[in-house]
């Protein structure tokens, strides 16, 4: 009776340590990240990835939103040091127009409050857009995120 409790509590320490620091079920909510994500499907979460590396453009990532003080899946467009513009619905990383094969076709990443958007991104910052750019609420909302907001990788 002793070794079945030890085990449980063993067993219930190792879900908790694993699900936090190594791997984690995602089950996708909304349309944000339609068509590369849809509503309902699950996936994995990496959160070990970036300890051993840093986040990459074009990754999909969890992230914590700062639009509703909980968790949301995006796409990182612009990284550290990077100049991001936003002008005539198309995504300027650098001077260089991003050619972004994930989104629908037709589809232009328009500014909310302005006509552009011209960001440049600092140490540990981050611009992140949902691939269903008329739906999503990103970046271009609530600006930049900082490093430490991002979870883990999520491979589509």
């Amino acid at each position: 009776m002793l070794v079945a409790a030890w085990l449980s509590i063993f067993s219930v320490g190792s879900y908790q340590a694993v699900s936090r620091y190594v791997v984690t079920a995602v089950v996708i909510q909304g349309r944000s990240m339609l068509p590369t994500l849809r509503d309902g499907e699950h996936y994995i979460l990496n959160r070990l990835s970036y300890r051993y590396r840093e986040p990459e453009r074009h990754e999909v990532v969890v992230i914590r939103d700062p639009g509703h003080q909980d968790y949301a899946v995006k796409r990182i467009v612009a990284m550290p040091g990077d100049t991001l513009q936003l002008k005539d619905g198309a995504v300027f990383v650098n001077g260089q127009k991003q050619i972004e094969p994930y989104l629908a076709p037709g589809t232009t990443t328009a500014c909310p409050l302005s006509s552009e958007i011209f960001v440049v991104l600092g140490k540990d910052q981050y611009f992140v857009l949902g691939d269903n750019r008329p739906l999503s609420e990103d970046s271009r909302t609530y600006g930049a995120i900082h490093r430490s907001q991002i979870l883990g990788l999520i491979a589509p």
